[in-house]
């Protein structure tokens, strides 16, 4: 009997697969698969998926290049709801968000509200630098760049901050802009992993300027 024998697949041959990135525990997206998605996921290591929609089979990532390279595949304990545990290439929503998972319910009657960015993508980010401090991997820039120490780390911030400045009065526009500034936010970010200095120090500490700033008689 095959692993595919052992699950409970609904009256369309499909059973629904939870995609969550390995190393934050982060749940990126639910998906589709069929036999034939989960025996190609499972001989290839890479995710594949059937469409509803289209009524084909599809690997993630095929023309995005947002492909998801599977650790792992689990079956619940009613084998009717997969779980498969990727290392996310990119984004995995087609939005362009990191996870499908981004607009917050209220139970208040209040709209939807979107956290495709912010914050929790800034979070994300600071487990995958620790994650990559605790157990160096092979391959990855955030090994490299915490194996070379914090001067090289203190190099690449000044490096990044003269393209932030070069982008700015440079006239390349503002999508070119916002790269690098993602660019200079990301290694500030290995600085501070590289300390082990939890990201929400700064937050705290850019919470008590505006706090000070919002009393009466302060400056904005």
């Amino acid at each position: 009997m095959s692993a595919a024998d052992e699950l409970r697949w609904d009256e369309q041959g499909l059973i629904p697969a939870v995609v969550q990135e390995a190393e934050t525990g982060e749940v990126l997206m639910v998906a589709w698969m069929d036999r034939e998605a989960l025996r190609a996921t499972l001989e290839t290591g890479s995710a594949h998926f059937w469409s509803r929609s289209r009524q084909a089979l599809w690997r993630k990532g095929e023309t995005s290049g947002h492909t998801q390279h599977v650790d792992a595949v689990y079956a619940d304990c009613d084998r009717d709801t997969l779980l498969l545990e990727v290392h996310q290439v990119g984004v995995a929503c087609h939005t362009g968000a990191r996870t499908c998972f981004f607009t917050r319910l209220s139970g208040d009657g209040g709209a939807p509200v979107s956290d495709a960015a912010g914050p929790a993508t800034l979070e994300v980010v600071e487990r995958v630098i620790q994650s990559r401090k605790a157990e160096p991997r092979h391959g990855s820039y955030v090994s490299a760049l915490l194996e070379r120490g914090e001067p090289q780390i203190a190099r690449k911030i000044g490096e990044e901050a003269v393209e932030v400045v070069t982008a700015a009065l440079g006239g390349e526009g503002d999508d070119r802009v916002v790269s690098e500034v993602a660019d200079l936010w990301f290694h500030c970010m290995v600085l501070l992993g590289g300390r082990g200095i939890p990201l929400r120090r700064v937050f705290e500490e850019l919470a008590r300027r505006h706090a000070e700033r919002a009393r009466p008689g302060a400056g904005a």
